[in-house]
């Protein structure tokens, strides 16, 4: 596994908004990536805590998603972790400004993402379809909402990437996949070979668990929110499956940085 290195990181502060790239990341056992999908939105009806901020993993029916809703896609969200701050907008247009550590902020997200869904329509086999309101849970780097209970963090190819960009004709961004990590020196598909291995990625370690099953959010357009390539039928119709990118578990906490190798962990 010589010359493979990162090409690019990417967290997603809110499960389900918009994925945001870093210089570098922390990995941590039982954890994963320190600040992604650390908040979600939940579907109120399904609340049972009283505190929001330590809501334990659920499964991700229970939160409002860009899978079931394409048209969040079309939200450029962005959060500060130094001062604690969503900022959301639409074609470059300021739409809200709130700070997650305060519980008034917190129900302005929570009424904000209500409205949105209200003027956007779900996809015909969206898992939660109302629109019941919506309630902000999580808090920055203690919470997690993988879509698996097991936490991991994920990781695809730039070749494989290419090639499927190859097959449909035109550019396929990287976004739809919403991954952690962009490998770069893997030929395409060659990740599903580590599927069982321990790899050495920066200072952390990780376990390669398992090839990724596709949902139709590849489908969706990451600047939009229109579903406009359909990709799963291209990758059933050419690989007999719909998968793509690798999931991992984190074995030894560390940092990984853009420009880092990988190797075979001894």
């Amino acid at each position: 596994m010589t010359k493979i290195c990162v090409q690019e990181l990417f967290i997603y502060p809110f499960k389900g908004l918009s994925a945001q790239k870093c210089a570098h990341v922390d990995l941590q056992v039982g954890y994963g990536i320190r600040g992604d999908r650390t908040f979600a939105l939940m579907y109120k009806e399904d609340a049972q805590y009283p505190d929001t901020t330590k809501v334990p993993w659920m499964k991700k029916h229970n939160f409002a998603m860009q899978n079931d809703w394409g048209g969040l896609a079309a939200l450029d969200c962005t959060y500060e972790a130094a001062t604690s701050t969503l900022t959301v907008k639409r074609k470059g247009v300021e739409l809200l400004v709130a700070d997650t550590t305060n519980p008034t902020e917190r129900d302005r997200i929570a009424t904000f993402f209500t409205g949105y869904l209200a003027g956007i329509d779900p996809n015909q086999v969206a898992r939660h379809p109302n629109r019941a309101p919506l309630q902000l849970v999580g808090e920055f780097g203690k919470t997690r909402y993988p879509d698996r209970e097991a936490v991991h963090i994920s990781l695809v190819s730039q070749a494989t990437l290419n090639h499927l960009s190859e097959i449909a004709g035109q550019q396929v961004d990287v976004r739809r996949f919403r991954p952690n990590i962009v490998l770069d020196g893997v030929p395409a598909w060659g990740e599903f070979d580590w599927v069982g291995k321990e790899i050495q990625l920066g200072t952390a370690r990780i376990a390669i668990t398992a090839r990724i099953n596709r949902c139709l959010n590849i489908e969706v357009n990451p600047e939009t929110g229109e579903r406009d390539i359909s990709l799963l039928t291209l990758l059933q119709k050419h690989f007999q499956h719909t998968q793509t990118g690798v999931l991992a578990q984190v074995m030894t906490s560390g940092t990984v940085a853009i420009g880092d190798t990988l190797s075979r962990a001894e």
